[in-house]
């Protein structure tokens, strides 16, 4: 099932794809009719087979005449997508307008194809005469998920994606464990003073509190990463809060809790050694430059959305 990331990695990498599929079809389609004695559509059309040995992950190759009229049947290594389709009306398709207007080779954005119900691109190069008038546009259809293994092997659906997959799934499972002990740990940790509340121990409720907020914190961590790692959502760019949410998440459960640390040395070091006070103000000037070292970050982070 494809996800939203694979479509924001084709945004990145559809310059690059582009540029590749129309080399890849300028070097297999004679691109002018009549620029070589004998060289007709008949020949150039016979060539498009070439593209299925060029480009092994094509779905469908076809080509349309100036009208948007498909003239070849499709060309396919799939047995259900090969041998049918001339005739077929494609002048309402995006990639045909969009080569009528540009007169080059285009790469369309990803849409569903009504053959194989699959996200797919099309790649279309126009073929023009001597006179420059257009004889036929050469089409193929590509799937998204097979543009990103040829383009983009680092990309989601690739060997190491996959494995990356597996290996965030994995780290997500570990830290929800570690975070389930510590939660458990602190319930524990105050439960057992049961209804005896004078036999409370403040400290006690300190540590189940830190405890707690640091569960809290590693939950929003493995939260983060599987969302974004595992499950391939993205984020908003228009927005700082969202941009890098795992490390802005972690850091604020962590400055939470140290700030609860640093209250309790504070009432602890005020009853039983004053003079050890100065620890306490230490912690929370260090607390201090968290934050104001994370305000900066998100600032920065927010200038730089709005550049894009």
């Amino acid at each position: 099932m494809l996800s939203v990331k694979e479509i924001q990695e084709y945004a990145q990498i559809r310059t690059k794809a582009r540029a590749y599929f129309c080399y890849i079809m300028s070097r297999n389609i004679s691109q002018s009719i009549g620029a070589k004695e004998g060289v007709t559509l008949d020949v150039v059309i016979g060539k498009i087979k070439n593209l299925l040995d060029a480009i092994p992950y094509a779905e469908v190759i076809y080509a349309v005449d100036g009208n948007g009229i498909q003239i070849v049947d499709n060309i396919s290594k799939d047995a259900t997508l090969h041998g049918f389709g001339k005739g077929e009306d494609r002048s309402n398709r995006a990639y045909y307008y969009r080569t009528l207007k540009e007169h080059r080779c285009i790469l369309t954005d990803p849409y569903p194809s009504l053959v194989s119900n699959k996200l797919v691109v099309t790649a279309s190069f126009p073929i023009y005469d001597v006179h420059n008038e257009l004889v036929a546009i050469i089409c193929m259809d590509i799937s998204l998920k097979n543009v990103l293994k040829i383009v983009h092997p680092s990309s989601i659906d690739s060997t190491f994606g996959m494995a990356s997959k597996w290996v965030y799934s994995a780290f997500s499972a570990a830290l929800f464990a570690v975070a389930l002990l510590l939660f458990f740990k602190a319930i524990f940790s105050f439960l057992h003073f049961g209804v005896e509340f004078a036999h409370i121990n403040i400290q006690e409720i300190f540590k189940s509190t830190i405890l707690l907020t640091l569960s809290l914190a590693i939950v929003d961590l493995v939260k983060a990463i599987f969302e974004e790692e595992v499950l391939g959502r993205v984020k908003k760019r228009d927005s700082s809060e969202d941009s890098h949410q795992t490390m802005i998440r972690f850091l604020g459960s962590i400055i939470i809790a140290l700030s609860i640390e640093a209250l309790m040395l504070v009432f602890k070091f005020a009853l039983t050694d004053p003079g050890k006070l100065m620890y306490a103000v230490f912690l929370l000037l260090g607390i201090t430059a968290l934050i104001i070292g994370l305000s900066i970050y998100l600032k920065v982070n927010q200038k730089g959305g709005y550049k894009k």
